[in-house]
């Protein structure tokens, strides 16, 4: 007797779904209504532009900023005259508000302070300049021969102020190229300006010397500046016996704060002073200048771009409303799928698919219209600015995480969906 065997039917199991279906069916799925897939993606678009372009601006600033400190010399420190305001803190009062800084002061600092390169003092302030017809009014310095070494400060052509013109009190005067185009006009070369006499607060002043053009360093405009002997400047112009300030360079930047304390200690010595919180003048290096002004640009394109990232959110949501829209529409759609054995883990990838879809193109496109902003910003407003790989990196990844995030729900609300009930809706 034979037996007949018997074969059991071998269970069918839906294949999983490929990644290029997967990819077909979120392009069509997209594409399919594509004024409302536009929309959407817009909010994406705004956003991630406008943190671009914040952040573009604000690193553009801070760069700007720190190349400005940077060129106004190295290894410096600034003493100002006035009075410090609370314990330990060192603030600037301006220059020539008060009168507690002297020469001998720039003078000793040289002599008693170790580790100084170079020490330039100076004596600052705006007058009317005239040349024949032409006139400006202009900063005028009054300093020695170490200004340009300790204010990075070049001579196009003639020389800068000497030892013998500052001893003897000549009446001579370096211009800047913004100056030299004021009072000689635009065709006016340097070479046609030295030699010729021009009036200070209605005094003559010899030219003999035309600065090379260093730009506006945002503080002040370092092309329009004219220097003369911090002599004459004291005797003839401002007829005061004391300085504005006193610039110190030092010999190595990791000598900054060593030289800084030298000289605070040396100056309340000299000023009879017991109380340091009482001091008659401050000062400050370079190094803290550079890291109290990245601080603030920093706090500032922190500002703006979380500002710029509420437009995000708001983008986030528009995603998350239009796939739980989009959820309903399909939902007979859903039902067939899970009846002929999609998975849940199918129909969630599906929709979540759609949404970082979305949001990766928004992002792609609002990091092409951030910088377009940052460069327009750079070429009609002068504003400098500095995309960053970071800031690009930042921005996929922030659009992808919106996808996933505010797409998440609107998934899973679709793979829960009971396939019976989902077939009988209309």
């Amino acid at each position: 007797m034979t037996t007949k065997k018997t074969h059991l039917p071998i269970p069918i199991r839906p294949p999983h779904m490929k990644t290029s279906d997967l990819l077909n069916e979120t392009y069509s799925a997209i594409t399919i209504n594509k004024a409302r897939s536009a929309l959407t993606i817009l909010g994406i678009v705004i956003g991630i532009g406008s943190v671009i372009a914040m952040v573009a601006i604000g690193q553009g600033a801070q760069n700007s900023i720190q190349s400005s400190i940077q060129s106004i010399g190295s290894n410096l420190i600034i003493v100002q005259p006035g009075m410090q305001r609370g314990a330990g803190v060192q603030v600037f009062s301006g220059q020539g508000s008060a009168q507690s800084l002297k020469q001998g002061d720039a003078d000793a600092i040289l002599e008693s302070v170790s580790n100084v390169q170079a020490v330039a003092p100076e004596v600052s302030r705006r007058y009317q300049v005239v040349y024949k017809k032409n006139n400006t009014n202009t900063s005028v310095v009054g300093t020695t021969s170490s200004y340009p070494q300790v204010r990075n400060v070049e001579v196009e052509t003639g020389e800068f102020v000497s030892d013998q013109n500052v001893k003897s009190s000549d009446k001579v005067a370096v211009i800047g190229p913004t100056v030299l185009t004021d009072l000689f006009g635009d065709d006016a070369t340097a070479a046609n300006a030295i030699g010729q006499n021009i009036k200070i607060n209605k005094i003559n002043f010899k030219i003999i010397g035309v600065t090379k053009s260093k730009g506006s360093s945002g503080f002040n405009n370092a092309d329009d500046i004219i220097y003369v002997p911090i002599s004459a400047a004291s005797r003839f112009l401002a007829n005061i016996d004391y300085i504005s300030s006193i610039y110190v360079q030092a010999n190595d930047s990791g000598n900054l704060t060593d030289v800084q304390q030298q000289i605070t200690s040396l100056l309340l010595s000299r000023h009879k002073i017991k109380d340091s919180t009482q001091a008659d003048f401050s000062t400050m290096n370079q190094a803290d200048i550079v890291a109290t002004a990245s601080s603030v640009t920093g706090t500032f394109t922190i500002l703006l771009s979380a500002i710029a990232g509420i437009s995000l959110l708001v983008g986030g949501i528009g995603i998350m409303n239009m796939m739980l829209t989009t959820v309903t529409e399909r939902t007979r759609e859903i039902g067939l799928r899970k009846a002929i054995g999609a998975k849940r883990a199918d129909i969630s990838k599906q929709f979540l698919a759609e949404s970082v879809m979305l949001t990766f193109m928004g992002g792609a496109i609002g990091i092409l219209l951030g910088w377009l902003i940052a460069e327009a910003a750079t070429i009609f407003a002068s504003i400098s600015t500095s995309v960053s790989l970071f800031s690009v990196i930042l921005a996929f990844g922030v659009s992808t995480g919106i996808g996933i995030l505010f797409g998440y729900y609107p998934a899973k609300r679709a793979a829960s969906l009971n396939p019976i009930e989902a077939l009988r809706y209309e």
